[in-house]
């Protein structure tokens, strides 16, 4: 079976292809207003919604004659039709959000998008006619090549490139492309291991080591605080467009460096464990405390994400432990419940055995135990006989 994964770069566009970009992204913007206004409208007077098929033909293939609308010629016709497809699937998250067959948090109604949204971003697909040069810049129709960034080499042909400009500025291309993981399988290990995550330390292991939080975020707001304050006392001017990037890209630092934290670990705990055992933590509750800064700037969602689909990429296995389960308050050495305890403890004796345990130390090691279980349990179960499956 393949998995689809996204590999992003920077690009360099030269003055004329930023030019060439901007007028792909407000083309691809108003097609997307456009087509989304028709099916408010319809809604409003109690009409069927207008199908694609429909828009693309009032919205892009018909516009593109008309005075209003004759710039939309100028830029690929992948890109306008790709926005309308980005405008079907926010409905259809819409509505399975409103039926409760989307999981995850609820998706809202789709909005106008507009030019001074934080992202810009256009789609080709294949039918774009989109190139790798032989000098490896990438051939863009209607922009032409753009120098690119490698940093690694694509497992194969992508199927379809994003070009985006985040909010400090910054060009991006985005592949995706599909791999099988059967070739990127890792060699068995005979090693297990268990994490549990915290805000002094970011990662406490089983086997005891300890990785620290590096609190990027704290170490760049007094930068930020700055900044911030800069772009405050500047009203509608060019200069608070340009404090405004400022900040945007103190920001996108602080981003990037924390991602490249978790990038780096997941890999290393992947490539050095057979089996990873964490716990799913309610990041969203946490995020309500007077801890919420520093819940933000860890980043543990995003972490455990990286482990869930490198594990899968690479042959290992990700083992969630519920978070109702007590890692804190089990002696790892005998199983003794010893109760709750509060943040500020952080060693405590076992009344049962007498073991001094080292609060996380002890939480990864619980942690570790309860996967091992998770597992057996999950093999010690048949499988499911499928439709037209013989029972005898």
């Amino acid at each position: 079976m393949c998995v689809q994964l996204r590999y992003a770069f920077r690009i360099e566009p030269g003055p004329g292809q930023r030019l060439a970009l901007g007028r792909a992204f407000g083309c691809a913007r108003v097609v997307f207003n456009d087509c989304l206004r028709a099916r408010k409208q319809a809604h409003e007077q109690g009409l069927p919604y207008p199908t694609s098929a429909e828009l693309s033909k009032r919205y892009i293939t018909e516009a593109k004659k008309t005075p209003e609308r004759s710039w939309l010629g100028e830029v690929s016709a992948v890109v306008l039709q790709q926005a309308l497809r980005d405008l079907d699937a926010a409905y259809r998250n819409f509505f399975g959000s409103i039926k409760g067959a989307r999981k995850g948090p609820k998706a809202s109604e789709p909005r106008f998008k507009s030019k001074r949204d934080s992202r810009q971003a256009v789609r080709f697909t294949a039918n774009a006619k989109w190139s790798i040069t032989a000098d490896g810049k990438l051939n863009l129709p209607k922009i032409g090549p753009v120098r690119v960034r490698w940093s690694r080499t694509l497992p194969s042909v992508p199927s379809t490139v994003t070009v985006i400009k985040d909010a400090a500025g910054r060009y991006w291309v985005s592949f995706v492309v599909e791999t099988d993981p059967a070739d990127e399988s890792l060699p068995p290990l005979d090693r297990d291991q268990g994490i549990d995550l915290g805000l002094t330390h970011f990662a406490v292991m089983a086997d005891g080591s300890r990785v620290r939080s590096p609190r990027f975020l704290c170490r760049a707001e007094k930068k930020l605080r700055r900044e911030q304050r800069s772009l405050s006392r500047k009203k509608g001017s060019k200069n608070r467009n340009k404090q405004r990037i400022k900040v945007a890209r103190a920001h996108a630092k602080v981003a990037d460096a924390r991602r490249d934290f978790h990038h780096k670990l997941s890999t290393k705990l992947i490539r050095e464990n057979q089996t990873v055992s964490v716990e799913s933590l309610s990041v969203r509750g946490l995020a309500r405390t007077r801890l919420a800064k520093s819940v933000h700037d860890a980043g543990w969602s995003a972490f455990v994400t990286m482990l869930e689909y490198k594990a899968s990429r690479y042959g290992r296995t990700l083992t969630k432990v519920d978070r109702a389960f007590p890692s804190s308050q089990i002696c790892s050495a005998c199983g003794h419940r010893d109760g709750p305890k509060p943040l500020h403890i952080r060693a405590w004796t076992c009344s049962a055995c007498g073991t001094r345990h080292d609060r996380d130390h002890n939480a990864g090691i619980n942690i570790r135990t309860e996967g091992r279980r998770i597992r057996a349990a999950q093999q010690a179960v048949p499988p499911t006989p499928g439709p037209g499956a013989s029972h005898w």
